[in-house]
């Protein structure tokens, strides 16, 4: 068998599993190359698309694979053949006289909506292997808009960086002469809405959106359960989109996990690329802790800022608000700063990340009381119903109760993350429709300590 025929067969094997949104858009741009000493190499256009591949869809296709040729051990390599990529329309002619300054979207009121940080930037940006993806993506798309990745979805807990991301991008395509920048959340946008209908004025509202180069738009998930604003945005993103127009979102969850986010948005919304922003491991901490006092008129010594680097661990956020409140404190009064003054300083902020740090094993034993099973069953290879959905139950959980990846996530399990990426979206959509889980989950979240109201579950 050849690496054509084979490729083919495991595409159809794909197309069975995979919706065909997915798969036009991670699969099929694979392309056989050949197939020696039973491996078969593929090519992809870019690493990024390696990377997205390999990290969301290798079991996949591996599988895949095994079904097209039971009989043999097919191997899997990939390589990158890179391609042009498509020009953009050509810009209206500007008369030389006159260049066009850049400007933040095309806005007929002076207003706060749209305005953006301009210390923002990349080069302000501490990058660490939990952001490194993403930074990548960001800066290829500030350099390419409406060419790399369109849309860019970026998600990820309160506090890690997405908006500084975003508007990094911003800051960065400014620099060009003659481009438009549009950033508001999407609270900013339900207002505007509002405003336009109640002011008879939605042809504004519409022009003023749809025809910018770039589009950022901050907290997606805002859009759930609006309906009519869902209706509105589907039509400026897809007039966006058309145009080669660049689109970036965040949101602080997948959009497959929006409750009340439509079909057809969540769709468009995994168009392009997705990326996660997870929380810093603690070196990424101390480097930004170390990056941000580097001016501080009294900057804290290396115990101090490893002390805050190994207790503040949620977000970058709090961590950051760590580090101001010490140096205010060694500025406004005359005493040093010592480890325990510190430690008292920050005694409600270590409270808090206390309290937030849930492990798997209290998420495993919790939903192994409730459901009447033991917490041996739910990483064991046993299906039964009984543990398949306590199981999923409980890997849903440590999705949303800790700061904890995919993989890692998978390997307490002793499953793939690919199984856990399932086992997330079908709690989340059963949840929807089923009040008894639902109840059944919140009583769970409650005996672990947590708010299921305030978490959105």
């Amino acid at each position: 068998m050849d690496a054509t025929r084979l490729w083919s067969r495991t595409c159809d094997q794909l197309k069975t599993v995979l919706n065909e949104d997915t798969f036009s858009r991670w699969i099929d741009i694979l392309k056989p190359v050949s197939l020696e000493a039973d491996v078969l190499t593929l090519a992809v256009e870019n690493d990024f698309h390696q990377m997205w591949i390999m990290d969301n869809y290798l079991p996949l296709i591996k599988q895949a694979i095994k079904q097209a040729e039971p009989e043999t051990s097919v191997q899997l390599n990939f390589c990158i053949q890179t391609s042009e990529l498509p020009l953009p329309p050509p810009a209206a002619a500007v008369p030389t006289s006159r260049p066009r300054k850049p400007r933040v979207g095309a806005f007929k009121k002076s207003s706060a909506i749209g305005t953006m940080n301009p210390t923002f930037t990349f080069d302000d940006f501490v990058i660490g292997p939990s952001n490194s993806f993403a930074h990548a993506a960001a800066l290829a798309v500030a350099q390419a808009p409406g060419r790399a990745y369109n849309p860019l979805f970026i998600y990820g807990q309160t506090g890690l960086g997405k908006t500084h991301l975003i508007q990094a991008v911003g800051n960065r395509v400014l620099e060009t002469p003659g481009m438009t920048v549009a950033y508001i959340s999407s609270e900013s946008l339900l207002n505007e809405y509002v405003d336009a209908l109640q002011n008879r004025s939605i042809v504004d509202f519409r022009t003023k959106y749809r025809h910018v180069d770039v589009m950022l738009i901050d907290d997606i998930h805002f859009l759930a359960g609006k309906e009519r604003l869902q209706e509105e945005f589907f039509h400026t993103f897809n007039a966006l989109f058309e145009s080669r127009k660049q689109i970036i979102m965040t949101s602080d969850r997948p959009a497959s996990e929006i409750a009340g986010l439509e079909k057809r948005l969540v769709s468009r919304f995994e168009w392009g690329l997705v990326t996660e922003l997870e929380c810093p491991d603690f070196e990424t901490r101390l480097a930004i802790l170390r990056y941000k006092q580097a001016h501080a008129k009294k900057p804290l010594s290396d115990e101090l800022q490893t002390f805050i680097a190994q207790n503040v661990q949620s977000n970058v956020r709090s961590l950051e608000g760590a580090m101001l409140r010490a140096i205010s404190y060694s500025s406004l009064t005359s005493e040093p700063l010592t480890l325990d003054s510190l430690r008292y300083l920050l005694r409600d902020l270590l409270d808090k990340e206390r309290q937030a740090d849930i492990t798997f094993d209290d998420i495993q034993k919790a939903v192994a009381e409730f459901f009447d099973v033991r917490v041996t069953d739910l990483s064991s290879k046993r299906r039964p119903r009984s543990v398949a959905m306590p199981r999923q139950i409980a890997m849903y959980l440590c999705r949303r109760l800790t700061r904890a990846s995919l993989p890692e996530i998978a390997d307490s399990f002793g499953k793939t993350h690919g199984t856990v990426l399932h086992a997330c979206r079908a709690i989340h959509g059963r949840m929807s429709v089923d009040d008894t889980l639902r109840q059944n989950i919140r009583t769970v979240v409650r005996k672990l300590g947590h708010d299921p109201v305030s978490l959105q579950i």
